[in-house]
């Protein structure tokens, strides 16, 4: 180990330890790539083991960057591939043993790719109502709750798109601020119509008689739908005077 003229090994052990970074600070790298992400959904990939931070000896998480750049290849996976969690977790495993392991075609292309002709619909990452509630820290009632508002809503074989967790999540945090279920309905509404504006642009591209179309269809919904989630986040701000960091 390298020493410093007045130091020893603690000294590396200290300096090893300075490049470890807290769990606000990870959101905050990885919020460049992921805007969505949350505190909730980092631990909750922790919970499923997909990441194994350090601890110190008071319990906070220390994250390496090798941790982040794991926690950037889940997320990236999530988020172009439509893995689910335990798939992901084999493939990262594989590649740590050093083995060449495929993964899907992606299901965005951009244009001017060719790719294979994509099903009717993708096959997303799913999560479990019991999971839900174990990731979201919350019991069956205030899940029932939100559901009754239209916040969430299973699919139809009763588990959740993965998207669920950050909904559940950012939920909880709005709790926080005494903002209750029932006034988030107005922001559901607005989704909803958001939503339905980028269907009502890209179904003609869906409804093409080319898959290489239909597949450019794919890629153009989540062009769209990230242009109308900054346009959203830029007018809140403008409306309320204030600059999100």
């Amino acid at each position: 180990m390298r020493r410093t003229p007045s130091g020893g090994a603690g000294d590396g052990t200290a300096a090893a330890d300075s490049g470890l970074m807290s769990i606000g600070t990870v959101l905050n790298v990885l919020r460049d790539e992921f805007p969505e992400v949350t505190i909730s959904k980092i631990r909750f990939l922790e919970s499923e083991g997909l990441i194994e931070p350090r601890r110190t000896p008071s319990g906070y998480r220390k994250f390496s960057a090798a941790d982040v750049e794991r926690l950037g290849h889940v997320l990236r996976m999530q988020r172009d591939h439509y893995l689910p969690l335990k798939v992901i977790r084999e493939h990262l495993d594989a590649m740590e043993r050093g083995e060449a392991v495929p993964l899907p075609a992606l299901g965005r292309q951009r244009d001017g790719e060719t790719g294979p002709e994509p099903a009717d619909g993708p096959t997303a990452a799913r999560i479990g109502r019991a999971e839900l509630l174990a990731a979201a820290g919350i019991e069956e009632e205030a899940l029932r709750e939100w559901e009754s508002y239209g916040l969430l809503a299973p699919l139809e074989d009763g588990v959740y798109d993965a998207e669920a967790v950050t909904v559940a999540s950012l939920i909880v945090e709005l709790g926080r601020f005494g903002i209750e279920p029932r006034h988030l309905r107005v922001m559901k509404a607005a989704a909803d119509r958001e939503a339905g504006l980028v269907e009502q642009v890209v179904a003609p591209l869906k409804r093409h008689r080319n898959p290489q179309t239909r597949a450019h269809a794919e890629a153009r919904t989540k062009e769209l739908a990230g242009l109308t989630v900054k346009l959203h986040a830029a007018l809140v701000q403008t409306a309320l005077g204030v600059r999100l960091p």
